[in-house]
């Protein structure tokens, strides 16, 4: 979730990387897979679903927020 806030705060998903984008969504997949699967608790297939409304938000982030290559980098760097 913080990582939510600091791309609404710089409007920018440049330090997020495509890598960490297919981790994260092959973590999600496989936790609604095994939600299913499983028996578990309640709460805890709720906590699934919970993840994948954030994974969801990111998504949109990466689709309003587009990687702006003019603005300088953390090195101080920009095209």
């Amino acid at each position: 979730v913080p990582q939510l806030y600091i791309n609404y705060k710089l409007k920018s998903v440049a330090h997020m990387p495509w890598k960490s984008m297919i981790y994260k969504s092959l973590n999600t997949f496989i936790d609604d897979l095994f939600a299913f699967i499983i028996k578990m608790p309640w709460l805890h297939r709720l906590a699934c679903f919970r993840d994948d409304i954030i994974f969801f938000i990111y998504l949109y982030q990466r689709w309003i927020y587009r990687v702006d290559y003019s603005r300088t980098n953390e090195y101080g760097q920009g095209e």
